[in-house]
């Protein structure tokens, strides 16, 4: 669905926010590093935009209205992923000798990368980051070849080549568009009834669809395609849109389910429960970056 005209401007919602945090535009204004006096023009211009008033100024000092106070609540998580999407693509951009090469599968890497570089950012401003995405199967390839300095995957192992280590655990769930028959099923899904559906389901050598065959596999059952796709993004809207069902990590349908374009399916009978795994050449120890980073990646799972 697109975004409805006029979009606010997101530098003008965090300093909204910051007047929020330090209580005054002049002191929002030298956080951000400008005048007052622009300050208060990127204020107005987000009230117009958003056709609210959100600063009470008639006391002589800016204050926060019931209107204001809502939308620093509303712009946070937009405000978070905005930061997330430049630190990702930063580090997809970002080359030389003296960077922290990362490989990530794509689950991984959309969903849980940027968040483990923020955090590893705000204690370590100055390291460079480089960021390479594929399937696990890639991944492991690259880490096999000296590619990356440490990787991450999903699915149940890996080559003894590699030294892993969990760092968070994650499953899959059976999705379908609202209009689908299984969203009204009222009795569990069976491995058979998966095996006997064609799903729309990630490529060969993804650990999503290694996870699906091997629960599958323990019932001497194998997935049917309907349709394989490369991306998690790709297979969650063709269920939206009621291409057919869809298996794919919790975390990632999360904001589909919540907002009612996919409905979860229930299962009984199947483990669709994966870790997520970092990897690393085994010859060598961790450099000091990818070490922290490994560290951040633990520490979040466990926050």
């Amino acid at each position: 669905m697109s975004l409805p005209d006029p979009v606010p401007d997101i530098r003008s919602l965090d300093l909204l926010r910051s007047v929020a945090e330090l209580g005054s535009i002049r002191q929002a204004a030298g956080a951000h590093h400008i005048s007052q006096p622009a300050a208060s023009m990127r204020l107005r211009s987000l009230e117009r935009t958003l056709d609210l008033e959100l600063l009470d100024r008639s006391a002589g000092r800016a204050r926060l209205t019931v209107h204001g106070r809502a939308v620093v609540q509303w712009s946070g998580a937009v405000l978070e992923g905005m930061r997330d999407l430049l630190l990702g693509t930063a580090a997809l951009r970002s080359e030389g000798r003296d960077t922290l090469r990362i490989a990530a599968s794509m689950t991984v890497a959309e969903y849980l990368v940027p968040k483990w570089l923020n955090r590893l950012r705000a204690s370590n401003p100055d390291i460079g980051i480089s960021l390479e995405m594929g399937n696990s199967e890639h991944v492991t390839r690259t880490m096999l070849g000296g590619g990356a300095d440490i990787g991450f995957v999903e699915g149940t192992g890996g080559p003894p080549e590699l030294h892993a280590r969990v760092v968070s655990d994650d499953d899959l769930v059976v999705v379908v568009a609202p209009s689908h028959p299984w969203a009204r099923r009222r009795r569990p899904l069976s491995p058979a009834d998966l095996a006997a559906t064609p799903l729309v389901l990630r490529e060969e050598g993804s650990g999503t669809r290694e996870v699906l065959e091997r629960a599958l596999g323990a019932a001497g059952l194998a997935p049917t395609p309907l349709i394989e796709l490369a991306s998690t993004t790709a297979i969650k809207a063709s269920v939206a849109a009621g291409t057919g069902p869809g298996v794919l990590s919790r975390m990632a349908v999360e904001p589909e389910v919540s907002d009612g374009r996919v409905v979860v399916v229930a299962t009984t009978g199947i483990d669709l429960e994966r870790r997520i795994r970092a990897i690393w050449r085994g010859e060598q120890p961790l450099m000091p970056a990818a070490a922290r980073l490994l560290q951040v990646a633990e520490d979040t799972a466990g926050s």
